[in-house]
């Protein structure tokens, strides 16, 4: 997975890419600060210090001298700086004013729960997790509890030899391993633990959200040079794809914008209003063009009625002339002209990374498509589609099969993404046992998004919230596979901060995790 990971902390965009881990006892003669500086100008991304078992004072020095180091480098808003299980010594150093963003926790230190209590809210905090077990009780921690998941390791090390064996098993990570990692985590993952440059294009190919190193930098005749090649092996698998935007002291901001084409929603949990919200809470700037116009609340839609062909026609040509949006997402469109119209201009102005939600039925159970503009639905957007996100319901539609099991939820994802071109997520939200969902590409490979179900009535708008999450991680840089996994992270975390309002299937929290 692509890394600078605004999501779900919302606290500040980090880069968890390029992770280096180092501490007094591990520069191989060399001071701290000079390991630090020279990892920094190698292009390190994030830095954790290592001291455990010194005095606060000393731990709060030493942080101090790194911040200093980023803020000479004006890399404060590009590299973030975590201390590795001492709670008190980040505290302490908050309080004194010094940059430190947060901590880094393994199994055996202080809850991660009773850490973000002790932090506040604006922490950036790290779990150690190695496995499925340890995946899964951290995903079930509550909402904004943690922000990223650290695995390993990939070999055994120096520091921890004793660390890939677990009674008498061998637990190092393979390619396979690391991935079944990543599709249980609602969170990012990096893997580290005896990694060196040779690793970088496995772990690249994997979806992994980075990798951690300490030796291969630290203990290095030339940490500069070593971070170097670790950063350049990864970015030539992966790219130099960064999530968010870069600011430079003094001088402007951009933010990647993404347009919005659906209905409004007077009740504000879907249509316009939950793109807008998920947009803003993804990091990216949000556009509309309104295509319809809905009297609803949580009990069902009461009336809903087009907009003028021409006049939609006139919003995307005005969005397109000025704030070009790097991703679309369409949901419900009120009637075939306006279908036709929103189609011939997107064609026209060479709209990419289009994602159609095909909404037919609310989450109330209201009627939003008839048979006529399902039929232009499928014959003007598909074609345009980078992705399209039936639910189980939709899809059955779609392909006149009835879906009842896993493997059916296949079968339709492979007929979809085959049969128009594009690639297809079947939506299991409306299953009985879980939340999986399933996306087939035209080629024929397919992944699974693995997700337990959650225990909430309230999911008006959920449809509305993934397939625009979805639009704002490819604005972003994501990979198709990697916006997927994240936007179903923030779903997730919406659906679990059990917002309750209404009388009926009520909306969600958008702005979970800034609370």
């Amino acid at each position: 997975m692509s890394a600078v990971f605004p999501y779900p902390s919302m606290r500040r965009s980090f880069d968890l890419r390029f992770y280096v881990v180092v501490g007094p006892d591990d520069c191989n003669g060399r001071t701290l600060l000079d390991v630090v500086t020279k990892a920094l100008d190698g292009g390190a991304s994030l830095i954790q210090l290592r001291a455990k078992h010194v005095d606060v004072a000393d731990i709060i020095s030493m942080a101090d001298g790194i911040a200093g180091q980023i803020r000479g480098r004006h890399l404060e808003d590009r590299v973030a700086l975590v201390i590795d299980d001492r709670v008190d010594a980040a505290i302490e150093a908050r309080h004194r004013g010094i940059k430190i963003d947060g901590v880094h926790i393994g199994q055996d230190d202080l809850s991660p729960v009773e850490a973000r209590r002790l932090l506040g809210n604006d922490a950036i905090v790290g779990l150690s997790a190695n496995t499925v077990e340890e995946v899964e009780a951290a995903n079930a921690l509550p909402a904004g509890t943690i922000d990223y998941i650290g695995a390993g390791p990939l070999h055994e090390t120096a520091t921890k030899p004793d660390a890939a064996v677990d009674d008498g098993v061998r637990r190092t990570l393979d390619a396979a391993q690391i991935n079944a990692l990543c599709d249980v985590s609602l969170y990012p993952l990096v893997v580290g633990g005896g990694v060196h440059v040779d690793d970088i294009p496995m772990l690249a190919s994997t979806y992994a959200d980075g990798w951690f190193v300490v030796s291969a930098i630290a203990a290095a005749d030339d940490p500069e040079q070593a971070t170097t090649r670790l950063v350049d092996a990864w970015k030539a698998v992966r790219g130099d794809a960064r999530h968010g935007y870069e600011k430079t002291e003094g001088t402007p901001t951009t933010l990647p914008a993404v347009l919005t084409v659906a209905t409004t929603d007077s009740s504000g949990g879907a249509g316009i209003a939950a793109d807008l919200k998920t947009m803003l809470a993804n990091d990216v700037y949000g556009e509309c063009v309104i295509a319809g116009i809905t009297a609803q609340n949580t009990t069902g839609v009461r009336a809903i009625a087009p907009v003028d062909a021409s006049l939609i026609a006139s919003q995307i040509d005005a969005v397109f002339d000025d704030i070009r949006p790097a991703a679309v997402k369409i949901g419900v469109i009120v009637g075939r002209e306006a279908i036709e119209t929103v189609a011939g201009r997107l064609r026209a102005h060479g709209a990419a990374n289009v994602v159609v939600d095909p909404v037919m039925v609310a989450t109330s159970g209201s009627e939003l498509s008839d048979d006529a503009s399902v039929v232009t639905m499928v014959r003007e957007l598909f074609p345009l589609a980078t992705l399209i996100t039936p639910n189980i319901p939709e899809a059955q539609v779609l392909t006149g099969e009835t879906i009842t099991d896993r493997a059916a939820m296949e079968r339709a994802a492979r007929t979809l993404a085959a049969r128009h071109g594009c690639a297809a997520l079947v939506k299991g939200g409306h299953g009985t046992n879980d939340a999986n969902d399933v996306l087939a590409y035209p080629g024929g490979d397919v992944r699974w998004f693995a997700s337990a179900r959650i225990a909430n009535p309230n999911t008006h708008g959920t449809g509305c919230t993934l397939s625009s999450a979805i639009a704002s991680r490819l604005a972003l840089g994501d990979t198709l596979d990697d916006a997927i996994a994240h936007a179903k992270a923030y779903l997730n975390g919406a659906l679990r901060a059990q917002l309750d309002l209404g009388a009926g299937s009520g909306p969600m929290d958008h702005g979970w995790a800034r609370h």
